[in-house]
C-alpha cells in the first residue's frame, strides 16, 4: 500500500475507493493511528452512516471483513472518530491521528449456540470468542477478526506510519479506556502494534506465559483442553501460527512429564521471554 497526496492507493498505484464523508474538520498532522470496531451490520451500512451529516462521525477508512478498504477522509483532515481521547502527551485524539473503522460486530449478547448482536442478529459460535477486555476484566463474547481484514489492516498501517513517522498505534480503548471497548480483546493489539512499529526482530522469539493457561486443541474456548492445562506462568513457547487474538505454540519445556506438546492459547496472555 501507498500514501499519495493524503490518499491510500494500492502497491500499483491505484487508488482505494473513496466516498468522501462531509463529517470532518480542520487540517491535522497525525501522529497516531487508533483502531475501532464498527459494531455495524456490515462494512456498507457502517459506510453509510459515516457519510451521513446527521451521525457526526467519521473515520479515515474502512476495512470490510474481506480486507475490501474504502477511504473516507483524507489523511491530513481531521475525522471524526475519537470523541473524548487522550495519549500519552495529546489531548483529543481527533487533531493528532488517523482513525480505522474494522468492520466488526463487536462484544456479543447471549452464549454458546446463542450469541448474538446488540440488535439481534445470531452469530455462529465459529465467529465468536470469548474473553475479558483488559478494563474491566468482565468476560464477554466478541465477534472475531478475519485473517483477510487483519491482513489488510496491516498492510494499510505499514503505509501509515511509514508515510507519516507515526509514533504508536492503540486502540479507541487505549485512549478513552472505561467509555470505549473497541476493538476489544479479540483484536490482537500487541502483536499487532510491535510488527507495525518494528518492535519485533527477524528471528524467531521465544514467548513464556504471563499467567497459568490452558492449552487447547484448536483457536478458541470451543475446542477441547489438552490434559496438560494450564500451562504453568513462564512456560516457553514457540509461536507457529495466529489465527486472530489465538496462537498455536509449540511448548519447549516439558509440562506435566510431557514433552513435544502443541496446541493452540491465548495471545494475550504471552510476551516475549526476557
Amino acid at each position: 500500500m501507498k500514501v499519495r497526496q493524503h490518499r491510500l492507493a494500492h502497491g500499483d498505484g491505484k487508488a482505494v475507493a473513496y466516498r468522501p464523508s462531509p463529517n470532518h474538520s480542520g487540517v491535522i498532522s497525525p501522529e497516531y493511528l487508533v483502531i475501532h470496531f464498527t459494531r455495524g451490520a456490515s462494512a456498507e451500512s457502517s459506510i453509510n452512516w459515516l457519510l451521513d451529516r446527521q451521525s457526526k462521525a467519521s473515520a479515515h477508512l474502512v476495512i470490510a471483513r474481506d480486507g475490501t478498504t474504502t477511504q473516507l477522509v483524507p489523511f491530513n483532515r481531521k475525522a471524526w472518530h475519537a470523541g473524548r481521547s487522550q495519549w500519552a502527551d495529546r489531548d483529543h485524539l481527533n487533531s493528532w491521528s488517523i482513525g480505522i473503522e474494522l468492520d466488526n460486530h463487536g462484544d456479543l449478547i447471549g452464549g454458546a449456540g446463542s450469541w448474538r448482536t446488540g440488535w439481534g442478529r445470531p452469530v455462529s459460535d465459529q465467529d465468536v470468542v470469548e474473553l475479558p477486555h483488559k478494563f474491566d476484566g468482565k468476560l464477554r463474547g466478541w465477534h472475531v477478526y478475519t485473517e483477510a481484514q487483519l491482513q489488510a489492516t496491516a498492510a494499510v498501517a505499514a503505509a501509515l506510519v511509514n508515510h507519516y513517522g507515526l509514533r504508536d498505534v492503540v486502540g479507541h480503548d487505549d485512549i478513552s479506556p472505561g467509555r470505549k471497548l473497541d476493538p476489544g480483546p479479540a483484536f490482537p493489539m500487541e502483536s499487532f502494534r510491535a510488527a507495525i512499529m518494528g518492535r519485533e526482530a527477524d528471528d524467531p522469539q521465544v514467548h513464556e506465559t504471563t499467567t497459568a493457561l490452558n492449552i487447547r486443541t484448536g483457536p478458541g474456548t470451543r475446542h477441547e483442553k489438552l490434559p496438560v492445562s494450564p500451562l504453568p506462568a513462564g512456560t516457553r513457547l514457540d509461536v507457529l501460527e495466529s489465527h486472530g487474538v489465538w496462537r498455536k505454540v509449540d511448548v519447549l519445556d516439558t509440562v506435566g512429564g510431557e514433552m513435544d506438546v502443541v496446541g493452540w492459547i491465548h495471545g494475550r496472555y504471552i510476551r516475549l521471554a526476557s
